[in-house]
């Protein structure tokens, strides 16, 4: 979301309740024509900008300036469409980011809506997917982990969920990350023993598993407890996640008194127990609000030209975790600025809470409480508390915010360290802000997968990572120098038509697609192959290193090949040889993911006729046993032992097959 922009005269807010804006006298009313203006100006921008204001609709709704190159500069929504458009054509009174704006601005978009409030969800929901240079952008936007008991099911499951809420059942959360929500899930299912399989693993069940035996199951499966004892424990945890914990440790608390009483101390123990987790998942909350059922809490801090958002999860009373975020945005941006625009974009596609606190005030607060709640169907209120126990939860988040930013700070300063010596090292004209590095991946040659990982000033860049399934068909098995160059060949050649070299002169340096240094996992063949591919697409220039594993391939000993350039190798301890490790470690890990999968969907795919001595019966009766091939590849080897007609051999090649080391 973005707010009006606060630099603009008295004038233009004056204007917003005239019937009719009227254009301020621009160059072209001057007489210059549009030819005249040098492109990529503050003139021609404002005066690019005030012919499209003669058509700009008086009605709410968004509007997109875009660029000569058609990308998307900024998003931004108004009461009134025309008379924000006019406001960006004044001469004077814009500050450094909005002059910048305005002079890269050749055409402008409208799409209007019937209210503000619509016209503010359309542009967070435009930001995020469009992800304009000149806008306050979330970054790290995964979903969040939720926990889900199942109703489609006389036994439901508890398990952990993300994404569309598709299946039947009580969703409960948001948690602020997979480790808390498993953490929690553990506990519950000590607490509440409900089951944790697959369906299809459940049908399929003649004895108790070991969750049954650790007491974290009731195992409903083999019918060790009937339907109405798995629902009593069923209402139980729904009663415990929505809330109702006290009822609940009070009714267990009663029946443990009560079997001590009979002197049934075998289930007295088992009350016991249940009672200690329930205790266990409170104790892990941290901070719990006495008076606030849901809520979640924004504090936003800066620092050195960055912002740190941290959110907190409350529910059901309970703090369900915390997440910092660092948004990209501009240095000129207040704190409210950049909170009131993060906070649209991260309820785009997550159903807000009825109380949302907030560190600090912004000129819009009421408008985003009345689009979440059209959102909703419900009310939702956003409040910046003064004082009481709002006010002490916004200022705990506040000071994580500041503890989280100080880390980035920290972070980013020794990442800006590694990056100059990295430069230094192998002779690059400046510290690299884009490091791409390859690696493959293949058994024998079958499956095979070349990978593409991307880092820079703030680390890894994972929504950058790009996997290439190997399509030549006349590679000999296992040539990997083949493989190097037609992963090389078809990630430049998409460069070039995509991001022409030239073009991409000016981008800022965190947007460029380009990269400043190019690093290939293995020795001199290996480089010698880029080289030549890379010639061969007019890139002789690009920097590039090649890393060869040491003897044994033991970290500490790689040796680096560098075109003109003679072998090297870095000191042991040398924290740029760490640092270079990771690259190429999460290369690897890269590659042998996306090699796995590929070769788990092609076992589905073929129906696991690639597995040695596994012919159509003992595929039944692996099927039959474990329900799916996720979970035989999952399973250990005594479990494949024990499946009727898999014998202890059968049942070795099938566990090497799935586990054998990728190369």
């Amino acid at each position: 979301m973005t707010s009006k922009p606060k630099d603009l005269d008295p004038a233009t807010e004056l204007q917003e309740d005239d019937d009719e804006a009227s254009l301020p006298e621009t160059e072209l009313e001057k007489g210059d024509s549009a030819e005249t203006l040098a492109a990529g100006t503050y003139a021609a921008g404002r005066a690019a900008i005030a012919r499209h204001a003669k058509l700009a609709p008086n009605r709410p709704g968004v509007y997109r300036m875009i660029d000569a190159k058609g990308d998307v500069l900024y998003v931004g929504k108004a009461k009134s469409i025309k008379k924000r458009i006019v406001s960006y054509t004044r001469p004077t009174g814009h500050d450094g980011r909005i002059m910048r704006m305005i002079a890269a601005t050749v055409t402008l978009e409208f799409v209007t809506t019937a209210t503000e409030t619509e016209a503010l969800l359309l542009e967070a929901n435009l930001i995020k997917r469009l992800r304009p240079r000149f806008n306050v952008l979330l970054r790290d936007d995964k979903s969040f982990p939720y926990i889900l008991i199942t109703s489609d099911h006389w036994a439901p499951q508890i398990l952990k969920h993300r994404g569309a809420r598709a299946r039947p059942g009580h969703y409960y959360g948001p948690f602020a990350s997979a480790g808390a929500v498993n953490r929690t899930i553990n506990a519950l299912q000590r607490a509440f023993l409900l089951r944790s399989c697959t369906d299809s693993f459940f049908e399929n069940r003649t004895r108790p598993c070991l969750l049954y035996q650790i007491k974290r199951c009731s195992a409903p499966c083999t019918q060790e407890i009937d339907f109405a004892g798995y629902s009593a424990l069923v209402r139980e945890a729904n009663d415990f996640l929505s809330g109702r914990s006290g009822s609940v440790q009070k009714e267990l608390a009663a029946e443990m008194d009560k079997a001590a009483g009979n002197l049934d101390y075998e289930h007295a123990a088992i009350y016991r127990d249940r009672l200690s987790a329930l205790s266990a998942i409170q104790s892990h909350q941290g901070i719990n609000p006495r008076g606030i059922e849901e809520a979640d809490v924004f504090a936003v801090h800066q620092d050195g030209g960055y912002s740190c958002v941290e959110v907190f999860f409350f529910r059901t009373g309970q703090n369900w975790g915390n997440r910092a975020y660092f948004p990209k945005a501009d240095r000129a941006l207040d704190a409210g600025e950049v909170l009131s625009s993060f906070m649209a974009q991260f309820y785009d596609d997550k159903p807000p809470p009825r109380l949302i606190l907030v560190s600090h005030d912004f000129e819009e607060r009421a408008l985003l409480a009345e689009a979440l709640s059209t959102k909703s169907e419900r009310k939702v209120e956003v409040s910046a508390p003064q004082r009481g126990e709002r006010k002490e939860l916004v200022m705990h988040a506040l000071a994580n915010a500041r503890e989280a930013l100080a880390r980035k700070l920290a972070e980013t300063s020794s990442q800006q360290r590694l990056l100059t010596a990295l430069a230094e090292t192998f002779a690059l004209k400046a510290p690299p802000h884009r490091i791409e590095v390859y690696d493959n991946s293949h058994i024998s040659g079958t499956n095979a997968v070349g990978a593409m990982i991307v880092a820079g000033p703030e680390g890894m860049r994972k929504n950058q990572y790009r996997k290439f399934n190997i399509r030549n068909q006349d590679l000999t098995p296992g040539d990997d120098y083949g493989m190097m160059r037609e992963v090389l060949e078809r990630r430049f050649k998409r460069l070039i038509e995509e991001h022409p070299r030239a073009a991409s002169e000016g981008v800022a340096p965190e947007d460029a697609a380009w990269p400043d240094l190019v690093i290939i996992d293995g020795g001199q063949g290996q480089l010698r192959a880029a080289q030549d591919t890379l010639a061969a697409l007019g890139l002789a220039d690009m920097p590039l290193v090649s890393i060869a594993k040491g003897l044994d391939r033991d970290a500490g000993r790689e040796t680096f090949h560098q075109p003109g350039r003679t072998p090297f190798k870095l000191p042991p301890r040398d924290p740029l040889l760490y640092y270079v490790q990771r690259l190429r470690d999460e290369a690897h890990r890269f590659a042998i993911g996306s090699h796995r999968a590929r070769r788990a969907k092609g076992i589905r795919e073929a129906g696991l006729q690639e597995i040695p001595g596994v012919g159509p019966t003992r595929k039944r009766a692996l099927l039959r046993h474990f329900g799916t091939v996720k979970a035989i590849e999952r399973a250990s080897l005594p479990d494949l032992a024990r499946v009727p007609g898999i014998s202890a051999e059968t049942a070795r090649k099938i566990y090497d097959f799935f586990h054998e080391a990728a190369q």
